[in-house]
């Protein structure tokens, strides 16, 4: 959504949720858990869509860790795992960020 910001580091584009959620779910088929470092990752609209594709671990900087952890303590990884095949299905990173927004205000 920032035109300033390199594609990789746009996690509510579909095309970037759909690479993550494959990778995701590689590691899961080995085994193995996925994890992602970097402030996007402790994004308050991307953690609920990392959450629901099934990251296991977010990794970020102290200044962000804390907000971070009560956001993801605060969501239901159920709840969002069962949002994911709409995520997924969405065209543009406005709606997915619509979506997230309206989601997480009715709680």
């Amino acid at each position: 959504m920032n035109e300033r910001v390199s594609y990789l580091y746009q996690p509510y584009n579909p095309a970037i949720l759909n690479l993550v959620n494959n990778v995701i779910e590689a590691a899961h088929a080995e085994g193995k858990w996925a994890g992602m470092c970097g402030e996007m990752a402790g994004d308050e609209i991307a953690i609920p869509l990392l959450l629901g594709l099934g990251l296991d671990e977010f990794s970020m900087s102290a200044t962000s860790i804390l907000p971070a952890r009560t956001q993801i303590r605060d969501l239901s990884r159920k709840e969002w795992t069962s949002y994911k095949e709409e995520i997924l299905s969405m065209g543009t990173a406005e709606e997915v960020v619509a979506f997230v927004k309206e989601k997480t205000q009715t709680k």
